[in-house]
């Protein structure tokens, strides 16, 4: 997270992305494979933390070792070529778009942490009670406990998408983004960046 100052003066908090340098790896076609789509990597790493099947996919194209491949749906495959270097430079401030990460892992929570609950009576004779997700089940009809009932359990490491963030900054030489608010994930985490669908 950082800040940056609006042009009426005011700090506006954004999360700093990387978002580049990408290499399209990989163009699907409706011809070939029946959609169309394009692939890219991210993260340039040695040769050998790559595994052979990637290595080769890679070498098609002439490119170096890429830690992460991710598949994009777009309407029209006709100005990208495979090998081609994306930069941050695709963006604008101002634009709107959807970051979809993995959620920080929250281990074993309880009901209130969980769901929101709002946890039972703070008196009334109640002794220890108060953090209880309350009752779970009726008693002979239905006998037992609904398939889905909100309980305690393990409770992140989820795919989470955050949508409509504005992009405040954009610096093209060091290939970063801001964003306006927070995106899902720790820090270090890979994110991927859509166009804003409700823009």
């Amino acid at each position: 997270m950082a800040s940056v100052f609006a042009e009426d003066g005011t700090a506006q908090p954004v999360t700093l992305i990387e978002c580049g340098p990408c290499f399209v790896t990989q163009v699907k076609s409706e011809g070939t494979d029946g959609y169309q789509s394009v692939q890219l990597g991210f993260e340039e790493v040695v040769a050998k933390k790559v595994s052979g099947g990637i290595k080769g996919h890679l070498a098609r194209n002439g490119l170096p070792g890429l830690r992460v491949l991710r598949e994009f749906r777009i309407g029209s495959t006709a100005e990208i070529e495979e090998g081609q270097k994306i930069t941050a430079g695709v963006f604008e401030s101002g634009d709107y778009v959807d970051v979809t990460g993995k959620s920080k892992g929250k281990g074993f929570q309880g009901a209130m942490k969980r769901h929101g609950f709002g946890g039972g009576p703070k008196t009334h004779g109640q002794s220890d009670r108060q953090r209880s997700p309350g009752s779970i089940g009726a008693t002979t009809t239905p006998g037992r406990v609904l398939k889905g009932k909100k309980m305690p359990g393990r409770m992140g490491g989820e795919r989470v998408t955050v949508q409509n963030l504005e992009v405040a900054l954009v610096d093209e030489e060091r290939n970063l983004i801001g964003v306006r608010g927070g995106v899902p994930g720790p820090i270090e985490g890979i994110v991927i960046i859509k166009e804003g669908r409700k823009q």
